[in-house]
């Protein structure tokens, strides 16, 4: 019963298959392919660049945290200086 129910899907299956092929013109499907491989090497080009952009991204963020650290050290040490300034100043 299984091989017999499971030959008939199959004929099905093959059947629609071969509707579809008739609805679809094979000229269309090569374009869709060609159009399909084109965006795809533009996507793996755009990802490439944008990879050596991370990459160069990252290394020039390695250069700068520590200056970026530093300096907002700096600031942070300025600001309480200039509000305890401004505080003497107001008071007396």
């Amino acid at each position: 019963m299984a091989d017999s129910e499971s030959e008939v899907i199959r004929s099905a299956s093959e059947e629609i298959s071969r509707e579809f092929k008739t609805l679809v013109d094979s000229h269309d499907l090569d374009s869709l392919k060609q159009s399909q491989n084109l965006i795809l090497g533009r996507l793996q080009d755009s990802n490439a660049v944008l990879s050596h952009f991370n990459e160069y991204s990252e290394n020039c963020f390695a250069e700068v945290s520590s200056d970026f650290a530093k300096n907002t050290r700096l600031l942070r040490s300025m600001k309480l200086d200039l509000d305890y300034i401004f505080q003497k100043l107001r008071y007396d």
